[in-house]
């Protein structure tokens, strides 16, 4: 069979493949538009987004939120007209100003998970960027369309649906995950159905997108099959020329066994899948003491400078476990020994460096 073309809205994705967003410094306007250029949907990812600013380390948060325009910008100069969006976490600081720069930038897409993304439509408006959230549960996807239909009037442009096989920060509980690894295909499809309802409430249709795991085209003819109308890939675009991380980076997944990727704890409250080295080492063996001291807490790892990557009350540098920024950053400035190298569960898949357009001549054979 022939894929069918991803429609949001206005839209078309001449191939139902999103490229998930990654940071830091993963996704950026290299990778994003190499997608976008061969009909997916390419996204960078905000997270610290201006890291390779010159005046990043004396003002991140206004170069991050200066860099989103000139980081698109750059991705369309080589997507050839193709589909460009933003990944925004809910737990990023000053997360309402993240969203309005993405859509003053000009974003086609906004997707945002690591929270409940529940004032997303205020902060787009009547803006013609399309808004998604990411949801790991039927419960997740009932509280945030109930709360936009009844608050804005609106409902999701598409839907994102990420499973426990992700990389990164995972919407599960850590005792979670095992059962909603057998559990998922039947949660995706509960999921559907509640969204039908708004499809019905409010006249449109609300494509689901699959993510967290998926590797292949049987994986995409899989989730298809569910009632989903795409899907998003992520770890599998690490292992490309076009993907924005250095050599040393993607050589950690050239290297990876399947043994190698396991869940570790993060600073944001979630489960979060990576590779394994020194860093998720130290962090396994401090993290009992960690969690058995009494308040206030000794951090695991020293925080040597805040960022101001996470809102205030998910973060006080003085007793978090570890900097996730600079555990994301250490990654891709050559320290990745000390990095976190967040990583989907077929990482180790990742058996050399290929291209963009040769992952998409492969999906679509």
């Amino acid at each position: 069979m022939n894929l069918p073309e991803l429609k949001i809205g206005d839209l078309t994705a001449k191939i139902p493949v999103i490229q998930g967003g990654m940071g830091i410094g993963i996704s950026l306007n290299r990778l994003a538009g190499s997608v976008a250029a061969q009909g997916g949907i390419g996204i960078l990812s905000t997270a610290q987004i201006g890291f390779q600013e010159e005046k990043f380390q004396r003002a991140s948060v206004r170069t991050n939120l200066q860099t989103i325009k000139k980081q698109l910008d750059k991705a369309r100069s080589f997507a050839k007209g193709g589909i460009l969006g933003f990944n925004v976490m809910v737990a990023s600081f000053r997360y309402d100003e993240v969203v309005k720069a993405t859509v003053e930038a000009g974003a086609d897409v906004i997707i945002s998970g690591a929270g409940l993304p529940m004032n997303l439509p205020e902060l787009v408006g009547n803006a013609k960027t399309k808004i998604a959230p990411i949801v790991s549960s039927v419960k997740a996807a009932k509280i945030i369309l109930r709360n936009w239909a009844k608050k804005y009037n609106r409902t999701a442009d598409f839907v994102v649906i990420e499973g426990p096989k992700a990389g990164g920060h995972l919407g599960f509980k850590a005792s979670e995950i095992e059962h909603a690894m057998q559990t998922m295909d039947d949660e995706v499809v509960k999921i559907i159905a509640h969204i039908k309802e708004y499809e019905e409430k409010f006249d449109t249709k609300i494509p689901v997108v699959f993510a967290g795991g998926v590797w292949d085209r049987a994986d995409i003819e899989h989730y298809l099959n569910l009632g989903c109308s795409g899907v998003q890939m992520a770890t599998r675009f690490i292992g490309t020329e076009e993907c924005d991380a250095p050599d040393d980076f993607k050589d950690r997944f050239l290297k990876a066994t399947e043994d190698d990727i396991h869940l570790t704890t993060s600073p944001v409250g979630l489960p979060g899948r990576a590779i394994d080295n020194k860093f998720t080492e130290t962090i396994s063996a401090g993290v009992t003491d960690y969690k058995a001291q009494a308040a206030p807490k000794t951090p695991i790892i020293p925080i040597a400078k805040c960022l101001n990557c996470l809102q205030v009350k998910l973060c006080d540098r003085k007793t978090i476990p570890y900097c996730i920024s600079e555990a994301l950053l250490n990654s891709v400035e050559h320290n990745t020994d000390m990095g976190l190298i967040f990583s989907g569960t077929n990482g180790y898949k990742i058996n050399e460096i290929t291209t963009v357009k040769a992952i998409f001549a492969e999906l679509t054979a």
